[in-house]
């Protein structure tokens, strides 16, 4: 008598309450954008957005740039930077308008999320889900504060899994895919995954999938691989990553004592070999539960960061949201823990020189990441094979919520 059926009614108050919980969230990313100078990538991202706007952002890979890094960004964050430099002519700041993509993101998430998780939960779960990417402190200091292009890229990456797999969208979840690796190339990983995924819908499927990945790959790529091939490689497919050692496995390793040509390997082409375990990882587990795509891309992007060599606090993004799709608990835990490491980190001396209360929060940080990566896995392959999502919220609600469930899609 206690059990509350859950009709189309509370599916849309719970939605309301994420909107205005990513709302907030929203106004409360840019208000820190409009009133913070940023880490130095902020300063560097400006350089690139000048340099791209001189070279443009094609020919950017083949030139020097003196003071700026490496230009590791794959062709769409071009445009993207040249955009806003432009928008620097009407009046606007760079240093806000560079927290404007993420930050937008993390909204769009929120709602995706909310969507992903209803499917397969009740309202309720989903509600906190959604609230919980929108008011997660990872997300709020990465893009608010941060603004890097990671949160675009996970966006992107969520939204190819649901439409594939919730949506029967094949097409548009091929170009979600493909705009996710042409924003930031780290959500590569979960291609395949993808396309296993497709490949288990049929060949109908798999094939509106490959034609819109192929399709807009070749569009945003194309130019880029045909003009400046070598550099385009060098620069960004065989990029990986800066030589900190802050978290993870290379921190645990430094603090160890592993000889130096070891770890020296471990971030150098080593990495390499961790990024074919995510790929391996996420292809099996698409293949054992292909409706559960969503969940899959979660849980490869966060395998990816728990086995990331290289450090950065932009990198706790990777699986802020995925977290939530995996499981509310999971999603608290990881961003309470890791929150408190990306708010403590910006707060620093520099966002690349954690102090010592910093590193061993990241540290048990790591540790939340791997349990919850766990349970979220064990999760999904509970899930009856051929459960379709609502099905599987069906069958984990109580009776009573049965009928109501199956009709909300």
């Amino acid at each position: 008598m206690g059990i509350r059926m859950w009709g189309e009614t509370d599916v849309r108050r719970a939605r309301a309450v994420v909107l205005v919980a990513a709302t907030a969230g929203l106004l409360t990313r840019m208000i820190i954008a409009a009133n913070s100078p940023g880490p130095a990538d902020v300063r560097i991202f400006e350089g690139f957005a000048k340099a791209i706007t001189g070279y443009g952002p094609v020919r950017i890979y083949a030139h020097p740039l003196p003071g700026l890094p490496v230009y590791n960004h794959p062709p769409l964050a071009g445009w993207m930077l040249l955009g806003l430099d432009r928008l620097t002519e009407l009046g606007f700041s760079f240093a806000t308008l560079i927290r404007v993509p993420a930050s937008a993101a993390d909204f769009a998430c929120a709602v995706l999320v909310f969507e992903i998780v209803r499917r397969r939960a009740t309202p309720r779960t989903a509600m906190l889900c959604g609230t919980g990417v929108a008011v997660s402190p990872v997300l709020i200091a990465t893009s608010g504060y941060h603004g890097n292009t990671d949160a675009v890229a996970v966006a992107f990456a969520l939204a190819a899994a649901h439409l594939l797999a919730d949506r029967k969208a094949p097409l548009a979840a091929g170009v979600a895919a493909a705009l996710s690796i042409s924003v930031k190339f780290i959500p590569v990983v979960v291609i395949p995954a993808l396309l296993v995924a497709a490949l288990r819908g049929g060949r109908p499927v798999l094939g509106r999938f490959a034609a819109g990945l192929a399709g807009v790959t070749a569009l945003v790529w194309g130019p880029a691989l045909l003009t400046v091939p070598l550099d385009l490689v060098h620069n960004v497919l065989e990029y990986a990553g800066g030589s900190y050692r802050l978290w993870g496995l290379v921190r645990f390793a430094d603090v160890l004592g592993a000889p130096e040509p070891v770890i020296a390997f471990v971030q150098g082409g080593g990495h390499f070999l961790f990024v074919l375990v995510c790929v391996a990882a996420g292809a099996r587990l698409a293949w054992l539960r292909p409706a559960e795509a969503p969940g899959v891309v979660a849980a490869t992007l966060g395998l990816l960061l728990l086995l990331s060599t290289a450090s950065g606090l932009q990198y706790l993004t990777w699986a802020a949201a995925g977290m939530f799709v995996l499981g509310p608990v999971e999603g608290f835990a990881y961003s309470a823990v890791v929150g408190l490491v990306a708010v403590l980190g910006y707060s620093g001396r520099s966002a690349v020189r954690w102090s010592e209360p910093v590193l061993y929060l990241g540290a048990a940080g790591w540790f939340v990441l791997a349990v919850g990566l766990f349970t979220g896995v064990r999760r999904i392959l509970a899930t009856p094979p051929d459960a379709a999502p609502t099905e599987r919220a069906a069958i984990s609600a109580p009776r009573t919520e049965f009928r109501s469930c199956s009709t909300v899609d």
